[in-house]
C-alpha cells in the first residue's frame, strides 16, 4: 500500500465525514430533522470514495458524489 493509498487516520476520516455531511445538509436547504440521514449518507459516501482510491478505481459520478468529492478537494481533503 502506497501513501496515496494508505487509509486516512480515524479522525481525518471522521472530519471527511463532517464536510460532507455539511454539504448534504446544505444542498437540502438545512431543513430540519435530516442531520443523522446527511451524517449516514455522507459516511457511506466517504468510505465508499476511500475504498475507490485505495483499490486504484476512484470513479466520477455524478450527482451528490460528485459534488462531495469537489467539496472535499476545494478543502484540501487528500481523496
Amino acid at each position: 500500500m502506497t501513501p496515496e493509498t494508505a487509509p486516512p487516520a480515524p479522525e481525518h476520516r471522521q472530519e471527511m465525514i463532517a464536510i460532507a455531511a455539511y454539504y448534504l445538509a446544505e444542498r437540502r436547504g438545512f431543513s430540519p430533522g435530516g442531520a443523522e440521514s446527511d451524517w449516514f449518507s455522507a459516511e457511506q459516501m466517504i468510505d465508499n470514495m476511500l475504498a475507490d482510491q485505495s483499490c486504484g478505481r476512484l470513479v466520477e459520478q455524478e450527482g451528490a458524489r460528485t459534488v462531495i468529492r469537489n467539496a472535499l478537494l476545494m478543502q484540501g481533503e487528500p481523496l
